[in-house]
């Protein structure tokens, strides 16, 4: 868990609002939202009060993993988005090939069939992977 969805989560758990926590903290409603969408963090100096205002200990507050600066990707994320990148272009690479090679007269049939499967194959996958990430 993020320090942004931490604060997010005990946050919604004493039924406040942004707003509400921001008026306690003595910062913005945005800054708030920042913090909760893991784009900064809170000064280091407020975590005491953050953590008062949670009803948490500093220790816990501060168990949260960061995101990387910037709230960019770790690299599982990476990994993840590359991998589908690459399941991606090798479906489209197999029906190029397919409608080339079929253009110039190049091809038989199991050459076609394989490259079709392999095609299919890669396009299955990168779905299944997204239908598994929206569940």
């Amino acid at each position: 868990m993020t320090m942004g969805t931490m604060i997010a989560s005990l946050r919604r758990e004493r039924g406040m609002t942004q707003a509400e926590l921001a008026e306690r903290m003595g910062v913005t409603d945005k800054a708030v939202s920042k913090w909760e969408r893991d784009l900064s963090c809170p000064d280091i100096a407020s975590v005491p009060k953050l953590a008062e205002v949670l009803e948490v200990s500093v220790e816990q507050l501060l168990q949260a993993k960061a995101r990387p600066a910037g709230g960019g990707e770790t690299a599982r994320e990476k990994i993840d988005r590359i991998v589908g990148l690459v399941l991606k272009a090798i479906a489209v690479a197999m029906g190029v090939a397919v409608i080339v090679l079929s253009v110039l007269k190049k091809v038989d049939l199991y050459s076609v069939s394989t490259m079709l499967g392999l095609g299919l194959a890669c396009a299955g996958v990168s779905l299944f992977r997204k239908e598994k990430e929206e569940l």
